[in-house]
């Protein structure tokens, strides 16, 4: 079953202990994005929007809360002490065959298991909505992230239509 704005948020425990509370993201999480994304650093806004980016831009954030909860979700991972930590996007194309994710960590907050746990429960997500493939877009630079996307079982290979960028894909099932 997906997800949907009034979920409860649910708990899950990083390998290095750390608890996050994650919930889909609502309407009226703009103004949280904004802040969140202030904490993001440069590179890794890079990183995440594929483009120099300093501050997220008004449509973009609209884009990651105006989510039907059906083909998209952006999950938002909370610490114990409420404070937002990261945000997680799942993007399913119309026949439920591909999805694509997209993960963006304070950079307080790095080197935890953040994204690693919040990647796994993307993936969960991904199977409970009967994706096939999950795939990752990631610039050629994110070293962390191509390698912790290989150590979860996804296979890297060049985009074909530029090479800066890498796509890790994995597949469920049949």
């Amino acid at each position: 079953m997906s997800a949907t704005a009034t979920a409860a948020p649910i708990e899950l425990r990083t390998r290095s202990g750390v608890s996050l509370f994650v919930r889909p993201a609502a309407p009226d999480d703009a103004p949280l994005l904004v802040s969140f994304f202030e904490q993001v650093s440069a590179e890794d806004l890079r990183f995440r929007f594929l483009s120099a980016v300093h501050h997220v831009p008004a449509g973009q954030i609209e884009a990651m809360v105006d989510i039907d909860h059906q083909r998209s979700e952006n999950f938002l991972a909370f610490d114990a002490q409420g404070e937002m930590v990261a945000t997680a996007v799942l993007g399913c194309d119309a026949a439920f065959d591909t999805a694509e994710v997209a993960i963006a960590i304070r950079r307080d907050r790095k080197g935890q298991g953040i994204g690693w746990t919040l990647l796994e429960h993307v993936a969960r997500e991904a199977r409970g909505r009967g994706i096939k493939r999950l795939q990752s877009i990631e610039s050629r630079d994110n070293h962390s992230a191509i390698e912790l996307e290989r150590e979860m079982g996804f296979v890297a290979r060049e985009c074909p239509d530029d090479p800066s960028l890498m796509l890790l894909e994995i597949h469920f099932g049949g």
